[in-house]
């Protein structure tokens, strides 16, 4: 007999929450990075993030900073930024785009045979804003970024890198890992845009929290 839980919608998060902090046991996050590994294992039903995120030093802390100085947050797919809460967002002046379908992102990839992803990323750096960038599908875009970041003409508030797949994936992370930028990288081959976005969003939830404290 399959068993079925009774529970009020509005519980449903706070009890897979209990839940996920239950299955941990004694591999629990530190305080500071708990909501944001646990978020991920929410979107994803996948406890190996308990080990496989990596944060650089004090990047939680940066990265609100960052949200509250209203940084230009950029994706690399539509997919990233739909899942973005982008009310929470605005109520900290940060704007989410995603610059992959734009024309002249697609014209200039396909006239030098590169990825759009990584034209984008280039796009990203002429804003001369202070940018988070949320990368859950191309290494292209991530490398680009590290490449922009040795030549001097980015310096990002924020890498949040968790490609999924095979080619460059686990290189292209630790490429950003080994940058010395603020990052959060799921290492290894795992990762998604759904991962990018709801670790936008577990930043932005915890802003909100505290919020007027």
């Amino acid at each position: 007999m399959i068993d079925i839980v009774n529970i009020a919608p509005m519980d449903i998060e706070k009890e897979s929450f209990a839940t996920i902090t239950r299955e941990l046991g004694d591999r629990q996050p530190p305080e500071e990075l708990a909501p944001i590994v646990k978020r991920v294992i929410h979107t994803t039903a996948d406890f190996d993030y308990a080990d496989t995120l990596y944060f650089s030093p004090g990047v939680v802390e940066q990265a609100k900073a960052a949200i509250r100085a209203g940084a230009h947050i950029v994706t690399d797919t539509t997919m990233a930024l739909s899942g973005i809460n982008k009310k929470a967002a605005a109520r900290f002046g940060c704007k989410a785009d995603c610059f992959i379908a734009d024309a002249d992102v697609a014209a200039e990839a396909k006239t030098r045979g590169v990825t759009r992803a990584l034209v984008s990323m280039e796009k990203a750096a002429r804003l001369g804003e202070p940018v988070i960038f949320a990368i859950g599908n191309a290494p292209t875009a991530l490398i680009r970024i590290r490449e922009l970041m040795d030549a001097g003409e980015l310096a990002p508030k924020l890498v949040i890198g968790v490609p999924v797949g095979f080619v460059n994936v686990v290189a292209s992370k630790e490429l950003i890992i080994a940058s010395g930028a603020p990052c959060i990288v799921a290492r290894g081959r795992k990762g998604g845009s759904n991962v990018a976005a709801c670790i936008v969003n577990a930043l932005l939830y915890q802003l909100d929290e505290t919020r007027g404290q």
